[in-house]
Parts: C-alpha cells; sequence; structure tokens
C-alpha cells in the first residue's frame, strides 16, 4: 500500500511509480531488436530469483525526481488482505451468479426463488435472470392473453364459415381441451429427481416460453379435426339424414381424413423431439407439445365431438324437411266475369 503523503514529500508521482513498478513485475512487451536476422521480444522485468516473495517488492527502486532512485519500502508497506479474484458485474452491478436445475416448471421455480429471496436478501439487493428465465419473466405473463386472443379469433372464423355460434363451439370444446390436456401431459411426467434414471425423462418438458408457442400453434391444428367431423355431419343431416345418424356416419366417414392431417402433423414435428446440440431444448420443447397434443387430442377427438354435437348443435334434419316438403298449390279464385 503507497504513503501518499510520503510520496507527495519525496516529489514522486503515482502514475510514475505504478509505471515503473508495471515494467519490474508485469513482463509486458515493450519492443523488439534483430539479432542474426532473427526478431526476439523486449521484456523488461526484474530478475525471477528477485521477485519470489512479497517481502523482495520493498527492494525494488523506482525513479524519482531529476533522475533519482528510490527504493520502493520507503513509500509503500505490506499488507495481507482477502479479495475475490475477480468482481462479477450483470448490468454493470456487482453480482453473484447461482446456477441450478429446476426440478419442476421452471415458472414455478421462479417463484419460488423470487418468494424466497425477498425474505432472506438485505435492502438493496435485487434478482435478474439470463438464459431461458428473462425471456420467461418478460412474455411468459402473455401466454394467457395469446391463449385467449387464438381462441376467440378461432370462434370468430368458424362462426362467420358455419353461419352459427353452437358449431364453432362444438369443435372447440371438443377437440382443445384434450389436445392442452396431452401436451400439458408432457410437463408432469418428469421425475421429482433428476439423477433418478426414468424412461420419461427423455420426452418431458417444462412449462417455458417456448413449449407456451407450442400450445397457441396446438389450438389450430388440433381445431381441424373437429371442423372435419362437424362440417361433414351437417351436410348429412341437410341430406335428410337425423342428427344422431349424422354424427355417427361422420365420425366413421372422416376417420381417413383425420387421421391423415394428425399423422402428417405429428411425423412433420417429431424430428424435433430428437434434436440435440445448441438450441436442442427449445427445439424440443415445442416438439413434445405439438406431438403430444396431437396424438392425443386426435385419439379422443373421434369420439368427444360427435358426443357434444348430439347435446349443442343445431338439428339441420328439421330444417332440411322445410326446404323439401311441397309449397301448397295456390288457387286462382277469380269471379265470373258478368
Amino acid at each position: 500500500m503507497l504513503d501518499r503523503e510520503k510520496v507527495a514529500e519525496l516529489g514522486l508521482n503515482l502514475q510514475s511509480v505504478g509505471q515503473d513498478l508495471g515494467a519490474a513485475v508485469g513482463g509486458n512487451f515493450v519492443n523488439r531488436f534483430s539479432i542474426g536476422g532473427r526478431s526476439y521480444k523486449v521484456v523488461p522485468q526484474v530478475l525471477r530469483a528477485e521477485r519470489m516473495t512479497p517481502e523482495q517488492l520493498q527492494n525494488i527502486f523506482v525513479t524519482g525526481p531529476e533522475g533519482k532512485l528510490v527504493s520502493l519500502g520507503t513509500i509503500a508497506t505490506l499488507h495481507d488482505r482477502v479479495t475475490p479474484r475477480a468482481l462479477n458485474r450483470f448490468q454493470q452491478l456487482n453480482a453473484v451468479k447461482l446456477s441450478g436445475v429446476a426440478m419442476r416448471p421452471l415458472d414455478e421455480a421462479l417463484g419460488y426463488l423470487e418468494t424466497e429471496a425477498a425474505k432472506i436478501l438485505p435492502k438493496g439487493y435485487a434478482i435478474d435472470y439470463t438464459g431461458e428465465s428473462p425471456q420467461l419473466r418478460t412474455e411468459g405473463d402473455k401466454f394467457l392473453p395469446a391463449f385467449l386472443l387464438a381462441v376467440v379469433l378461432i370462434f370468430l372464423v368458424l362462426s362467420a364459415q358455419f353461419n352459427s355460434f353452437r358449431d364453432p363451439f362444438v369443435i372447440l370444446a371438443g377437440s382443445v381441451p384434450l389436445g392442452m390436456f396431452g401436451a400439458l401431459l408432457m410437463t408432469f411426467l418428469k421425475m421429482p429427481n433428476p439423477n433418478i434414471p426414468f424412461w420419461t425423462n427423455g420426452w418431458t418438458t417444462t412449462l417455458n416460453v417456448y413449449s407456451q408457442v407450442g400450445l397457441v400453434t396446438l389450438v389450430g391444428l388440433v381445431a381441424k379435426n373437429g371442423i372435419l367431423i362437424v362440417e361433414f355431419a351437417n351436410k348429412l343431416q341437410e341430406s335428410g339424414k337425423s342428427k344422431f345418424e349424422a354424427a355417427r356416419e361422420a365420425a366413421v366417414t372422416r376417420l381417413r381424413p383425420v387421421l391423415m392431417t394428425s399423422v402428417a402433423t405429428v411425423c412433420g414435428h417429431f424430428p424435433l423431439t430428437l434434436v440435440t446440440g445448441p438450441g436442442a431444448s427449445a427445439r424440443n420443447s415445442i416438439g413434445l407439445v405439438l406431438v403430444a397434443g396431437m396424438a392425443v387430442g386426435t385419439a379422443f377427438t373421434l369420439f368427444f365431438v360427435p358426443a357434444i354435437y348430439l347435446l349443442i348443435a343445431r338439428d339441420h334434419h328439421a330444417k332440411a324437411e322445410e326446404k323439401v316438403a311441397p309449397e301448397p298449390a295456390i288457387q286462382d279464385q277469380l269471379r265470373p266475369a258478368v
């Protein structure tokens, strides 16, 4: 530690003292020289044997006024003190980084961390995140509005297509909840202890930003299965069949188109579940949500959509009979001419 008063009394400059000390022990490259056609670096530094202990530093001389040499022990003393090897900073603030693996959904883990930090940390301390966590905190709260907006938009579009509010409700009620159940199932199959090997470890994810994007996408994908069944059932009713016969025949006839589109969607997104390397967790989350949601949603849609259709959908059969019924003949009632 330099004694500033002694430095001033001897007419020294702190900058020059630091430069001399750095040149003596720092080993910095300052120039090159050539000997025999070869270039060598010039590294000014005291002998290694003279800088092995802290006490030997006091014997180093620095340049004083008028070129005189002053011993470093004259203006500096040695003190033992513990300091960190590096001062980590985050957002230009002193920071301590804590890393861990969440055994529960990431949103739940962050909520627990924030609650405990509010109890333990002194006043003036704050927590911040890196990786997926800041994105989840900034955009995770927007999932529910985005999900509801997607459902409302699909409902309005289907209402305009079917010219009814019942048929879109049948489609969404019979397909979307089941698809959501299958997708969210992948977030609850994870073992509580990640150190315990289990066959579901490679096929599970957390409720993060990427899986939420997959859930919003799944609403439109799984709804098309209900559209195929409801639209065909309405046409069968208009052709003269009862509601029960139309629902049963629509589920059987539309089985192949539903399976074709669902299998194509599942096969198209299945490679995302096998991705490895950088960014694999994000793509795995989207792939697992879409594959599981489409598979489970399709399996149950074939049974639930016809059942809900029988309970809620309009009866188009009576309306078709009114169109087919002959109009009463109009008899001219003309008075005989006088």
